[in-house]
């Protein structure tokens, strides 16, 4: 969970508190973009076109990072940008695919690595998939080729020409007199990796894997850019998740606005990636899985069964911003020698917990303290949308699930709120009795709630113990990348506001959805049992509604369907209880006959 996220969880919750004990008494960017994770795929190159390119770079550039690498600290060290190789290389390529994705291949003197990645079943717009709308595509290019091997193996061309060709539809041999390396799909986005190295290369000096590079997702609910890792051990020897934007090793490189320190550009000293175009930073000790991700979309290396020293992370400004922010990164896995044999997984597909969590890569999700919530939530969302596959309606059958469950809370809640409202004569009886004696009234006022029956705090626990639940659903309806593109009714895509007649309606459309929320939540509101002062109840009823319409207004469409049913469904439950309680309060008390006894009929 990064900074932002923190700080709308906590606004969110402090502002539900606050509106449930008043009623108890007591921008992102609009401008709509391509996925930029993944650039539109341009045609695929061929030799005399990719020789011109080499002063890019090449896939020995993470080892001359590394090799010029000028340590800060124990932990982290800033290291100069790579220099290209001299020599001229001639691209080919092999393209294998499956159900999920087309991967090209692209190889040359220097090595092997993965060119593009397309996702077949991810459309770049909201639309179907076609020649205009292409899927969702991973281009990195040859500067940050995925899999490409630096250092001391790809430092000198091969003097045989390498053999590189498809070896079944779904697999890509790439041999030379060095190193055999065979690239294989094995389906849920992966590519699993198989390496051997001849007697002459195998134990030499240090060599990098690269995990590619993901760029920047300009869409209006996108996140910052991130950068999460596995550690194999740490200072206590566990097993650790690093989420490294909130990281001190790379947080300065990774967080918005940096040069404010804060996040605002209002003062405070410069982050460190703020001034260059392009930084580096290693980040030392073996790790189990590296992973780079944006809003919807990853790429990670995990599953290695070889140690390795660490990471060199790549972080490029996105210089189409004024203020400073990341517009890509990229990673280079560290081994500070070749191996005889090595494997090991590539992941390069959605953020999608079912697909994470099998690699063991569920904290990419990054829930946070929520995730204990989350995770049951993401499942019983994709049961829901197996049975009916429509993730509105799993939306409104998760919401009437949670408010099935709280249900006998929320009746408690409410009848101790109106047990107090009726008690509130007596209590302001015994405020003004002994209002000069506040031991007295303190005690008067508790044998007030024993003798009625009424528990004060019943009246506000149940409810408060649904914060959690909301803040846990915030966090997963904003993130999920099955809600991406998803419609429902008049919405084009959960993920996104709604954003109706946006060529002439202010703040970027119309969103009905959270005028609807704010409107539920005045009407809830009022029917809610009141026992504190009235003019302050009259204002939260207005303000909370209106604040609430403010921060939801530019939120994704599923947080504001959820929040409006959840509150038709609460108004619904208040509306029934109202009724069963006037209905109670209007049947006349039936008393039985007295039975007489025969002494009684002697003496009537």
């Amino acid at each position: 969970m990064n900074k932002q996220e923190k700080i709308i969880s906590l606004i969110l919750g402090l502002a539900l508190a606050w509106c449930l004990y008043s009623t108890m008494g007591a921008k992102r960017e609009v401008q709509q973009q391509q996925p930029a994770a993944q650039q539109q795929p341009a045609a695929a190159p061929d030799a005399s076109s990719t020789s011109n390119t080499v002063a890019n770079a090449s896939a020995n550039a993470a080892t001359n990072v590394a090799a010029q690498a000028q340590a800060v600290s124990n932990d982290v060290a800033r290291v100069e940008a790579p220099k290209p190789p001299a020599i001229e290389l001639h691209d080919t390529f092999v393209t294998i695919s499956n159900a999920e994705e087309v991967v090209t291949f692209a190889a040359n003197e220097l090595g092997v690595g993965i060119d593009r990645i397309e996702l077949t079943g991810y459309p770049t717009r909201n639309d179907a998939i076609s020649k205009d709308n292409p899927p969702v595509t991973f281009d990195f290019g040859r500067e940050h080729r995925a899999l490409a091997i630096g250092g001391s193996v790809a430092s000198v061309p091969d003097t045989a020409k390498p053999e590189f060709r498809a070896d079944s539809p779904t697999s890509v041999v790439y041999r030379t007199s060095r190193m055999e390396r065979r690239f294989t799909l094995l389906g849920d986005y992966r590519i699993g990796v198989e390496e051997k190295f001849s007697a002459g290369v195998a134990g030499q000096g240090a060599n990098t894997l690269s995990v590619g590079a993901v760029a920047l997702d300009k869409g209006p609910s996108a996140p910052e850019l991130s950068i999460d890792s596995c550690l194999v051990a740490n200072d206590k020897g566990k097993s650790e998740v690093v989420h490294h934007s909130e990281d001190d090793s790379l947080k300065g490189f990774l967080a918005k606005n940096s040069v404010g320190g804060c996040g605002c550009g209002c003062g405070g000293s410069q982050g460190p990636g703020t001034s260059a175009p392009r930084s580096f930073v290693e980040v030392p000790r073996d790790r189990r899985w590296v992973a780079l991700k944006n809003n919807f979309f990853v790429t990670a290396l995990t599953g290695c069964d070889q140690p390795n020293e660490g990471f060199v992370a790549g972080v490029e400004r996105d210089m189409s911003s004024a203020a400073y922010r990341p517009g890509l990164v990229s990673a280079d896995l560290r081994f500070s020698s070749v191996p005889e044999r090595r494997a090991y997984t590539f992941y390069a597909g959605p953020k999608k917990q079912s697909l994470l969590w099998d690699d063991g890569m569920k904290d990419v999700m990054e829930f946070g303290m929520w995730s204990w919530l989350c995770y049951p939530m993401v499942w019983l969302l994709t049961v829901f949308h197996a049975a009916i596959p429509n993730y509105g309606v799993a939306i409104i059958l998760l919401t009437i699930l949670v408010r099935l469950i709280f249900w006998p809370l929320t009746r408690k809640s409410t009848e101790s709120m109106k047990k107090m409202q009726e008690i509130q004569p007596l209590l302001k009886e015994i405020q003004a009795k002994y209002k000069d004696n506040p031991q007295r009234m303190q005690q008067e006022t508790w044998a007030l709630y024993k003798e009625k029956k009424v528990n004060p705090l019943s009246s506000c626990l149940p409810m408060l113990i649904q914060i959690p639940v909301f803040i846990a659903l915030f966090q997963v309806l904003r993130s999920a990348v099955e809600l991406r593109y998803a419609g429902f009714l008049w919405i084009s895509d959960l993920s996104e506001p709604e954003r109706l007649f946006s060529s002439w309606f202010p703040f970027g459309g119309l969103n009905i959805l959270p005028i609807l929320m704010a409107a539920t939540m005045y009407l809830q509101s009022k029917l809610t049992p009141s026992t504190g002062d009235k003019s302050q109840q009259r204002m939260m009823t207005v303000f909370m509604p209106l604040m609430m319409l403010v921060m939801f207004y530019g939120f994704a469409s599923a947080l504001s369907l959820y929040w409006t049913l959840s509150q038709v469904i609460s108004i619904l439950q208040m509306w029934l209880m109202r009724r069963k309680s006037a209905a109670a309060a209007l049947t006349p008390e039936v008393i039985p006959p007295e039975t007489q006894t025969r002494q009684m009929r002697r003496h009537g």
